[in-house]
């Protein structure tokens, strides 16, 4: 199956989801700024890279887990992605896609608009590691509730 977390600009909230479902960051804790910067793609996606589908590991059950940026397509993320796969002849219960949009609080908003849109990454950095230990708890909640969708595929 293919797992594919997604938000608006494919660098906070989804990385840290797929991180999360993939064990490269604790459930039980707040992870470290340090820790979030290490991610691969966290706070590092460039414009124009929306659209793109980051592979991000490989979990225990063999899933492929992928961190993807939608922009402003909304819902019509996931209906291109869904008539994409259908057109190849990959079944729709094999693909997976998990919206982190609307955990994205405003500090997340603030720090990643002002370190990957307008580019100040000293300003926005710190204020996006911020807002995202603020949602991580409910980050770890929504890849828990959507484990029995994922798990054993």
């Amino acid at each position: 199956m293919l797992v594919i977390y997604h938000c608006f600009g494919g660098s906070h909230s989804s990385v840290t989801a797929a991180a999360i479902h993939l064990g490269l960051l604790p459930r039980n804790r707040l992870p470290t700024a340090a820790e979030l910067l290490a991610l691969p793609y966290f706070d590092g996606r460039s414009r124009g890279e929306e659209g793109e589908l980051k592979f991000m590991g490989t979990d225990v059950y063999g899933n492929k887990v992928y961190a993807a940026g939608k922009k402003n397509l909304g819902s019509r993320f996931e209906t291109l992605l869904y008539d994409l796969a259908a057109a190849l002849g990959v079944p729709r219960q094999e693909i997976l896609l998990l919206n982190t949009s609307p955990l994205v609080n405003l500090l997340m908003r603030l720090g990643g608009f002002t370190s990957r849109r307008i580019g100040l990454t000293a300003p926005g950095r710190p204020v996006v590691i911020w807002g995202t230990r603020s949602a991580f708890f409910q980050l770890v909640d929504f890849v828990s509730r959507n484990r029995p969708l994922w798990e054993g595929h």
